[in-house]
């Protein structure tokens, strides 16, 4: 088992107005999420987000950062939003064990010692996505299925971006001290993710792309100031970590999901502010 934990850097807008594709790319796309056997994180100083994929295969997975992080275990100061994308699993939360199938979730509190992640078949292994974030009180774990997420259709046809989001860590039902964390899934025929596009200065995200339908599919991924956007071309199973004061959007050449999580002063969900059209450039 191999533990990698890259770093992110916190960049302004100045800083990107000088990036070419390349620099971009290597300062903002996350790729190699999902290695067979491994834990494979990237700490973002945006909000001091943890974030990444655990794909456990013969043997259990265990994340044991402590120094590296000034604590003694993983979650002695943080919290820790998880959703299985690959096939079933399990989740051992200090020995309380979970069954996970594709596309549940949970939710683990801070102070939680051990978090042991295990797959039933090594040839079709769970993926794990986890989000991690500082919090300073502990609240209880929590499962989160996903026949039991609250589910919200948005967008129409028309337009390309016909959608279901699926909250999972959400204020409105569970508390958190900052996390939040959802699944969006795009109809056949939608592209856009979110469009008009906007910001939300209270809270940072992280976008990660998977299920796409077509393995020589590309999302655009969108970002910087509204007068002054940038593209990132994503793979599938590949994240970008989106600073506070920048867009989010992304459109796909064919259908496609992604996870989303949040982290900052606010977890009202609709706490944004919209872009005119007229102001992208």
């Amino acid at each position: 088992m191999t533990l990698n934990l890259n770093y992110n850097y916190a960049h302004s807008p100045e800083d990107i107005q000088h990036y070419d594709t390349e620099k971009l790319r290597k300062e903002f796309l996350i790729t190699n999420l999902f290695t067979p056997g491994d834990i494979n994180l990237t700490y973002t100083y945006n909000d001091r987000m943890i974030f990444g994929g655990i794909t456990p295969t013969k043997e259990d997975l265990e994340i044991t950062l402590a120094k590296k992080l000034g604590v003694n275990f993983f979650l002695e100061r943080r919290e820790l939003g998880v959703i299985n994308i690959g096939g079933e699993g399990t989740l051992s939360i200090d020995g309380q064990k979970e069954v996970m199938v594709k596309y549940d979730g949970y939710y683990i509190g801070k102070d939680a010692k051990h978090v042991v992640f295990s797959s039933a078949d090594e040839k079709n292994p769970a993926k794990f996505y986890v989000v991690s974030t500082p919090a300073h009180k502990h609240y209880p774990n929590k499962k989160l299925p996903f026949k039991d997420a609250i589910s919200m259709p948005m967008g129409d046809q028309e337009h390309m971006n016909k959608r279901t989001i699926y909250k999972y860590i959400d204020a409105s039902q569970m508390n958190t001290c900052q996390l939040q964390m959802g699944y969006t899934v795009l109809e056949p025929g939608s592209g856009w993710n979110t469009m008009p596009a906007h910001t939300h200065a209270r809270r940072m995200e992280t976008y990660m792309y998977f299920d796409f339908t077509d393995p020589n599919m590309k999302v655009f991924h969108f970002l910087g100031k509204p007068n002054e956007t940038r593209h990132i071309v994503v793979e599938n199973e590949q994240a970008i970590p989106n600073p506070s004061w920048s867009i989010h959007c992304g459109v796909g050449t064919s259908s496609y999901s992604f996870i989303w999580a949040m982290c900052g002063e606010n977890q009202t969900y609709d706490d944004m502010d919209q872009i005119p059209m007229d102001e992208l450039k």
